[in-house]
């Protein structure tokens, strides 16, 4: 009997350790948790000190996306023996100086993408890499600051393909106006001053012509997430169909480490392309007779394209 009440206060005793331990671990774990919490609140607020230092700001993040395939006697599909292939990505990157007076803020934005679709039985099909999103985009924005939120500005902004068609069309913006920035981040550019210039071969229908450019950019990163939209519009003066518009979006979020995923995808209206292209698709001879197009009856399609892949952040 007495060995029983032994083996039973021991017992009770080794749960009342084992409890007591875990409670003080627990509390040892809050108070350090506490801790660090306030440490991290600490160094956020010296990183918002450091960002609000004047001086260069420089970041980007890009999209990489792709697929191999390759099948040998696949009978159930219309080209059994092909190899076939998607490569594509994107890259975000500014540079923007930042100083009482004034800031000068530099951005560029770029999107290509290959696709191959090699048919082995057929020798005569192209088994390459063919270019098919196309995008460049390159600006650079200087300000002389009047109130925190509002400035004198000068813009650059030049965009074109770079793979198919280099610089025809290339669209150079040059114009003067004011900078308006209402909260962190948000850039609104109007500039009721500028001038369009177009580079290209069909001087018919490609033409430069004076009006008013607008520009809206957000970039930030919040934690593993980064994302970045830019609407940049021109208003041509002269006739709305030399205006155009394109809207780029991009987002990316980090899995491990500087991997993630990534979305990207854009719109843009521009008659004048509408019509280049419209005009190559004619044939004159063609039975029935076709229409010829013209700035009256082209139809001016919204165009789109999107990326989804891994991303890489820079």
């Amino acid at each position: 009997m007495k060995k029983t009440l032994l083996l039973f206060a021991l017992f009770i005793g080794i749960i009342a350790v084992n409890a007591q331990t875990k409670e003080e671990l627990q509390a040892q774990k809050s108070e350090k948790q506490a801790a660090a919490n306030a440490l991290q609140a600490e160094a956020k607020a010296l990183q918002a000190q450091i960002d609000a230092l004047p001086g260069w700001r420089v970041g980007a993040f890009g999209t990489i996306g792709g697929s191999l395939s390759n099948f040998s006697k696949w009978y159930s599909q219309g080209a059994p023996n092909n190899s076939s292939g998607n490569i594509g990505f994107t890259f975000n990157g500014h540079a923007n100086l930042i100083q009482e007076k004034f800031f000068w803020r530099n951005a560029l934005t770029t999107n290509l993408n290959w696709v191959k679709l090699d048919n082995k039985d057929n020798p005569n099909d192209d088994d390459s890499f063919n270019p098919t999103t196309d995008v460049f985009n390159i600006s650079s924005l200087y300000g002389r600051n009047i109130t925190k939120t509002l400035a004198v500005s000068g813009l650059m902004e030049y965009r074109t393909t770079l793979l198919d068609n280099f610089n025809d069309p290339g669209y150079l913006d040059l114009g003067v106006g004011a900078t308006w920035t209402p909260i962190e981040n948000l850039i609104v550019v109007i500039h009721p001053l500028n001038y369009n210039f177009v580079f290209a071969d069909n001087d018919t229908v490609f033409e430069s012509s004076l009006g008013a450019k607008i520009v809206a950019d957000y970039t930030r990163q919040i934690g593993a997430i980064n994302f970045k939209t830019n609407f940049s519009t021109f208003q041509s003066y002269k006739s709305g169909d030399l205006s155009n518009f394109t809207w780029t979006n991009s987002f990316s979020y980090t899995l491990w480490k500087m991997i993630g995923v990534g979305f990207d995808f854009g719109l843009r209206s521009n008659k004048q392309e509408a019509l280049n292209y419209a005009l190559g698709q004619f044939d004159p001879l063609a039975i029935p007779a076709q229409t010829e197009p013209t700035f009256d009856n082209v139809d001016n399609d919204l165009q789109t394209y999107y990326t989804v892949g891994l991303s890489y952040k820079f």
